[in-house]
């Protein structure tokens, strides 16, 4: 697995992704917030533990407009840690696609994940990650299929499975911006060192959650084909700029070479949706 390398001027901070988007790091993942003058729409919750830290962050850009919506980009443990609390703090509700919504109310459970890819040692320690994220009591409701994203204008959901059945991307078409989920990376998430030096790279999804390589690829080739001008993330840091539609556009047309593992259990045995 290699990386496409990304300009260091198309680095941006978690605090300037675009128009009325901002990012948060919960330790090795980050959450969005979508703000405008109504209130603002939660992004991904983070990991177990990271709901003080979210509305402390969340209160210094949105100020006292409400949280109206959080909306998951899929239910593995690192994107839906403070789902549950922040829902019974705000009473909101909460979206997710059709194919995940099994895995957020505790009904069923990914496969498991393959410690055998990435060559890293956030790789190697994923036979540990649960496979059964949580067990969500609350106003669950699945994404709208006119792929609207409620509560906030001019947003939309793309389908983008392959690193889980029902994983979604966010997209504005007004400016462009991207808000990825885990469908790629701008870190290499399996290894420890660049977790933790948030090293500038373009990479494909986390590898050792990947269930489908083929759905993976095409979803990164639906989102190049978007030529985002901002990308906010999952893992890794912000970008934008003119050089970011050419990045990604270049990890979509290398995918297989870049970032399909050569082997692995998923590999040769594909788990579809």
């Amino acid at each position: 697995m290699d990386a496409v390398p990304i300009p260091a001027e198309e680095i941006v901070g978690l605090d300037d992704v675009a128009d009325g988007v901002v990012g948060l790091r919960t330790v090795f993942v980050n959450v969005f917030a979508i703000i405008d003058e109504h209130g603002w729409v939660l992004v991904d919750t983070g990991i177990y533990g990271a709901a003080t830290h979210i509305l402390n962050w969340a209160q210094r850009h949105a100020g006292d407009r409400p949280l109206r919506a959080i909306v998951l980009t899929h239910a593995h443990f690192d994107h839906v840690g403070a789902v549950q609390q922040l829902s019974d703090m705000f009473k909101v509700p909460v979206y997710i696609h059709q194919n995940e919504i099994d895995y957020l109310l505790g009904a069923a459970e990914y496969p498991p994940a393959d410690p055998s890819v990435g060559g890293g040692l956030m790789a190697r320690m994923s036979k540990l990650y649960p496979r059964h994220s949580i067990t969500f009591v609350g106003d669950a409701r699945v994404l709208p299929a006119d792929g609207i994203v409620p509560h906030v204008s001019g947003w939309s959901w793309i389908a983008t499975p392959g690193h889980s059945a029902g994983h979604v991307s966010l997209f504005r078409a007004a400016d462009r911006t991207l808000i990825a989920g885990d469908a790629f990376c701008t870190t290499k998430q399996e290894s420890f060192l660049a977790v933790a030096t948030q090293r500038p790279e373009l990479h494909g999804p986390p590898a050792y959650y990947t269930t489908d390589w083929d759905a993976a690829r095409d979803s990164v080739q639906r989102l190049a084909a978007l030529a985002p001008v901002s990308v906010a993330p999952g893992h890794g840091r912000p970008m934008s700029g003119d050089g970011t539609a050419a990045a990604l556009d270049e990890l979509a047309r290398r995918f297989d070479e870049v970032a399909r593992p050569r082997s692995g259990k998923y590999v040769e045995h594909p788990v579809r949706g």
